[in-house]
């Protein structure tokens, strides 16, 4: 696969985060590798943290919120397997960074952040690099809200940590729709895929990792974040 050249020292360093960090992690679907090379991950890397914006590490974003390391929304977004014509929800938007990666493999994405301003913050970033296919909404996307509850999606993927799946979430999936999640509590949590089948929801755990809290998420009992 040619990519852009490689005497550019930022370029170089997108080569090394997909080559070195995400193949390795057995993320090897080449519409989205391509999606990471077409993608410009500094773009969607708050300003003083760009130094680290193709580091393996979450970055933090303040009020406890992070961007996903580079190979765990990439891993997360191929187990979704989306299709050119699926649609598709996130919930937990961030910097914009993993919505962008879903935009250039589904028709669109809609993707809500319940901070006003990562979520204004990622609506600029989608209108600076012309995606134009993801639609932001601000609210808790956990909640039961009549703006995007009643829609129907291909595919649904909650970037941050959540005990488990509320049942709603799986009424909003068309027949044979995708849900992924990262479940559990620390220091165990698993990024698990639920597929619809039918009237009856398919269960499948994916691979064990980490991730911080979603925010609107019930916390564990015995903690307080």
């Amino acid at each position: 696969m040619a990519h852009q050249s490689l005497s550019d020292p930022i370029e170089i360093a997108r080569h090394n985060m997909v080559e070195q960090q995400i193949r390795p992690w057995d993320v090897l679907d080449p519409r989205v590798v391509a999606a990471l090379y077409s993608v410009k991950r500094e773009h969607f890397v708050p300003h003083e943290l760009q130094h680290l914006a193709f580091f393996d590490m979450d970055l933090p974003l303040g009020d406890d919120q992070v961007m996903l390391s580079p190979k765990l929304s990439a891993r997360l977004v191929q187990e979704l397997n989306l299709q050119a014509q699926d649609q598709v929800l996130e919930i937990g938007t961030g910097t914009g960074y993993t919505a962008a990666l879903l935009s250039q493999l589904a028709q669109s994405v809609t993707t809500i952040e319940c901070r006003p301003s990562l979520a204004a913050q990622a609506k600029a970033r989608f209108a600076e690099t012309g995606l134009n296919r993801i639609q932001v909404m601000e609210g808790d996307g956990l909640a039961e809200n009549g703006l995007w509850h009643r829609q129907q999606f291909d595919a649904i993927l909650i970037t941050g940590s959540l005990p488990e799946v509320p049942s709603h979430l799986f009424d909003m999936l068309r027949p044979d729709g995708r849900l992924v999640a990262i479940v559990g509590q620390p220091p165990i949590m698993q990024a698990t895929l639920y597929t619809k089948q039918g009237t009856s929801i398919a269960e499948t755990g994916l691979f064990d990792t980490i991730a911080p809290r979603l925010t609107g998420a019930p916390a564990p009992n015995a903690f307080s974040f």
